[in-house]
This record gives C-alpha cells, sequence and structure tokens, in this order.
C-alpha cells in the first residue's frame, strides 16, 4: 500500500532528558535508546554525559534535540473507488528505513546532506514505512509527481526487505544527478523505477543487467527482461546461455532456474557451443533431474542423476511417462546420433530414459554408417544435423588440440594463439596407428582403413569484443581429407581477437559417397 501524507511544516522534534541513574534517554519515534550505550562508553572512559553531548545526533536518531513534546500534523488521502477520502494521522508513527548497503549512509541523512538540512515537506508512506521526502525532486518519477498531485494510492511492490531496500535506494536517486545502482540488488531497483515510471534509473539498471550476465543470475535477468519487455536484455541474455550452457551454467544449481521454452529454443540455435553431443545431453539430463527434485541444493553429479533415473519404474520409458511428456521436444532438438560411445550408449539403455524407438534408431544409424565408410546416409542438413566438437579458450595455455572421432575416422581439432590477439583455428586428419591418440581411445574405437573421406564442415570462433558478441566462420565447406599432408589438413581460419574467453566448434557431416 502506498499513500501520501503532505505534512505541513514540521516543528523542531523534541525527547525528555536524561532520566534515573540508568543515564536514559528515550524518544518516542525511536524503539531504541543509543544514548545508553554511549552513557555507559563515556563511563568506561571516566567521562561525564553532559548536557552538550545529549543533545548530539545518534546513529539511532539522526535529529535535533532540544526540549518539548513531539508534534505531527497533515493530512491522509486514499484512493477507495473514484472519492477521496481524509484520515487522520496515526498516533503510533511507523518506522525509519535506512539503507544498509554501501556507503552505509541512511537515506534520512544522505536527503539531509543533499538538501543541507531542508526539513521533508511530504511523507510517502509505502512498503509499511514512512519516507520522508522532499517535493522538488519528484520530476524525475511520473508516478511521484502523480502521487504529488492527486494524493492517491498507486503502487503494487512486494513487502520483501529486500524489495524495502532496493525502494529506499531508488528513492535516493531522486537526490542523485548522477545515477547509482549497485549489482546486488538491482532487480529491486529495477521494480521500483518501473512502478516509480522513473525512466533514467530503469534504463540505467537495464545497461547494468546486460553488461553483468552471469551464470548465478542470468535466468533471473531473462525473467525480468520478459516481464517488462526489454527485447535488448532478452536477446543478451539468450545470447549467453547459447555459449555458456554447457561450459558454465552446466555447474550451477541455477540450472534449475532455466525456463524450459529458453532450453528449447537455445538447443536449436546455430550458435549453440558443446564440447560434443554427449556433453550437451548431461547438461539436458541435469536439468530435467533438477525440474524433478526442486529441493536439491548443490549440483548433482552424473553418476547421481543416472542413479536417480535408473530407480524409477521400469513400466515405461520416462520420457513416455505423464511427467516426462513435456520434455519431448527438448529432447527431440539434441542431436542423438552424435553419440557413438558404446559407453554412453550403455549408459542410456541402462536408465531407460529415451523411448525405445529412439534407442533403436541410433544404434541403425551407427551400423549402417560404419557398414558404409562413415556415410551418414540420414543426416543431410547441415544446420540441424553435423556434429559438434568444441574448445574454449582462455589466458593459458597458448595451444589447444583434442582428437575426436567419429565412424572410424580420427580428427585432430586445434586451436593456436600466435601473438596478444592472433589466433589460428583448423583441423586435420589423423591415422589411427598415430602415437598422438591415446590407447584408450584406439581400443575402444573402430577404424576405417578408407584413404580418403569425404568432409562437409565448418569451424566457428565466437566471443565478446567490447560488449558485443562477434563470430568468425569458415562457413561450410567441403574437402577429401586425406592420410597424408596437405590433403590431411582443412583450411585455417584465421582471427585477431583481442580477449578472452574463445569458443570454437567444429561441425562434422560425412555425405554419402
Amino acid at each position: 500500500m502506498c499513500l501520501f501524507q503532505l505534512a505541513l511544516p514540521l516543528k523542531p522534534r523534541f525527547f525528555r532528558k536524561q532520566a534515573g541513574l540508568t543515564n536514559r534517554c528515550q524518544s518516542q519515534l525511536s524503539p531504541t535508546c543509543g544514548l545508553l550505550g554511549i552513557a555507559q562508553a563515556c563511563k568506561a572512559a571516566r567521562v561525564g554525559l553532559n548536557e552538550t553531548l545529549m543533545r548530539m545526533m545518534t546513529v539511532d536518531t539522526p535529529l535535533s534535540l532540544s526540549e518539548g513534546e513531539p508534534l505531527k500534523a497533515g493530512v491522509q488521502f486514499r484512493k477507495k473507488s473514484s472519492s477521496l477520502k481524509a484520515i487522520q494521522p496515526k498516533q503510533k508513527p511507523k518506522p525509519r528505513i535506512f539503507i544498509q548497503a554501501d556507503p552505509h549512509e541512511m537515506l534520512f541523512s544522505f536527503t539531509q546532506k543533499i538538501t543541507e538540512g531542508m526539513e521533508p515537506d511530504v511523507i510517502l508512506e509505502c512498503l509499511d514505512f514512512e519516507w520522508e521526502l522532499h517535493r522538488m525532486y519528484f520530476f524525475k518519477s511520473q508516478v511521484l509527481s502523480q502521487l504529488l498531485a492527486t494524493a492517491v494510492q498507486n503502487t503494487d511492490l512486494h513487502t520483501a526487505d529486500s524489495y524495502t531496500k532496493a525502494f529506499a535506494i531508488a528513492l535516493r536517486n531522486l537526490y542523485n544527478s548522477k545515477i547509482e545502482v549497485n549489482e546486488d540488488d538491482v532487480l529491486g531497483i529495477l521494480a521500483s523505477a518501473n512502478v516509480l515510471q522513473f525512466p533514467s534509473l530503469f534504463y540505467k539498471c537495464v545497461q547494468l543487467m546486460r553488461s553483468s550476465i552471469g551464470p548465478t543470475n542470468v535466468c533471473s535477468y531473462y525473467s525480468a527482461g520478459c516481464k517488462y519487455q526489454q527485447p535488448s536484455l532478452i536477446s543478451d541474455c539468450e545470447r549467453w546461455v547459447e555459449v555458456n550452457l554447457v561450459p558454465h551454467l552446466g555447474s550451477h544449481i541455477h540450472l534449475r532456474k532455466l525456463p524450459l521454452e529458453l532450453l528449447q529454443k537455445v538447443l536449436r540455435s546455430s550458435r549453440l557451443f558443446t564440447f560434443n553431443e554427449f556433453h550437451l545431453l548431461r547438461t539436458t539430463l541435469c536439468w530435467v533431474f533438477l525440474q524433478q527434485n526442486p529441493k536439491i541444493q548443490i549440483i548433482p553429479s552424473y553418476d547421481t542423476i543416472l542413479t536417480y533415473f535408473s530407480s524409477l519404474p521400469k513400466i515405461c520409458a520416462f520420457l513416455e511417462r505423464e511427467i516426462g511428456q513435456r520434455y519431448i521436444a527438448i529432447f527431440q532438438s539434441l542431436r542423438l546420433h552424435g553419440i557413438t560411445s558404446s559407453k554412453h550408449l550403455e549408459e542410456l539403455w541402462d536408465i531407460n530414459f529415451l523411448p525405445l524407438p529412439w534407442l533403436t534408431r541410433i544404434l541403425s544409424d551407427h551400423y549402417h554408417a560404419l557398414e558404409n565408410g562413415g556415410d551418414m546416409v540420414f543426416q543431410r542438413d547441415f544446420n540441424t544435423q553435423a556434429v559438434r566438437f568444441g574448445l574454449v579458450l582462455t589466458e593459458e595455455p597458448r595451444y589447444h588440440a583434442e582428437i575426436v572421432s567419429i565412424y572410424g575416422f580420427f580428427f585432430e581439432i586445434k586451436a593456436v594463439r600466435h601473438e596478444a590477439s592472433a589466433y589460428s583455428f583448423y583441423m586435420q586428419r589423423v591415422k589411427h596407428a598415430d602415437p598422438i591418440i591415446s590407447f584408450f581411445t584406439a581400443e575402444r574405437s573402430p577404424v576405417s582403413l578408407k584413404q580418403e573421406r569425404e568432409v562437409k564442415y565448418e569451424i566457428k570462433a565466437q566471443c565478446q569484443i567490447d560488449g558485443k558478441w562477434e563470430e568468425f566462420t569458415t562457413e561450410r565447406l567441403t574437402q577429401k581429407f586425406g592420410v597424408k599432408k596437405p590433403a590431411s589438413k582443412s583450411k585455417v581460419l584465421k582471427a585477431s581477437i583481442p580477449s578472452v574467453p574463445i569458443y570454437v566448434t567444429f561441425s562434422f557431416l560425412f555425405p554419402s559417397s
């Protein structure tokens, strides 16, 4: 509830003097007494509590002290239907609210400093507190200007403590020539600015949110962007999730807050980054696990997720159950044919998560590809069916390389930093007997003896430059890869990228020979 109390000129506030041997000096406006603590500290230092010290301002009572009784006069107005009704001032004033965050200044002290001690002439009653303000600063807020003109109730703020603090910060910015917003309270300040119709503060909050997206806040920022219809904020959140879903958000408990529609949109994006298709499946399984177990407070291990789904009744697959049908579209967006490891396929079979026809189709596709020298007969759309592998580049080391295998063919994907901002990205075919291939990989992977393999591929690097996401790509290419140079090496993608991290994606598709 919010209403205005248009205060008459306020007389100086009075407090009764020291009473008794306890050195108590009680105030009607303050529930606590700072002078008792002051008196005891002074006694310990053998310093008397004189009359001058008693009249000093304290943290709990930042008011001038003089003799007399408190006097408060004003007129209140509430909006009820279409009529206005006068309300007598309340006998028990509500407590003041002060800002407890840096720079540790209370709202009242701050306004007194800005206005050089000018008495407040308007009291805004909102969030169960009375905010003493100065009408001369209300021009920055359309709502406060209208409330001042009509003295009516018009707000819908929550009453949580966090919103109360944020509301205090929003009111404080009425007095500032330069808008000040802190990241910790930005969501509450955004809500307050929206209610107050405080445009400069609102867009300052949006600007701060767009520049500070991370795994702990991306979901709440996205929801705020949708609520307040901020397409730039929504777009930035979507873009961040596209490249950070697997490497960052997937390892945070905040993955639970990712909306289903956003996850589905990101999984279908051509800019989605993943280390491989299995990592993307694992992240998606973790998201489903968190939806089914909302009380979990830490990100579960992959073994925990497998154990959970394996423990469910075996009547039918999870996605065929009533609770799992809402997730079908998400898993249809995955490129499950890119999961070729026998170990990972056995795990999928054991947890009884995917419908049996899905698993049968995956195994059938693998069989046909192996029988036909790697030809991916059933995957022809490069944009939606190419198998992806990825690298993330940070400051060190300067050289990144990994061996990937698919249908008996081995490739080394590479990223090299030459100078401070000069990078090269490429891939090359490797012989199955090459010593750089680990014994474990060579032992468990099929081997193709074909001397040449036609490959459709694309190399793409994504990064942020001056706060904007940029892409560097070879575009889609087709090349026959041999086992000897120069036929074994792909086109090199060169780029000048001043900042890290850099997300590099290598996409493969083996067309029919």
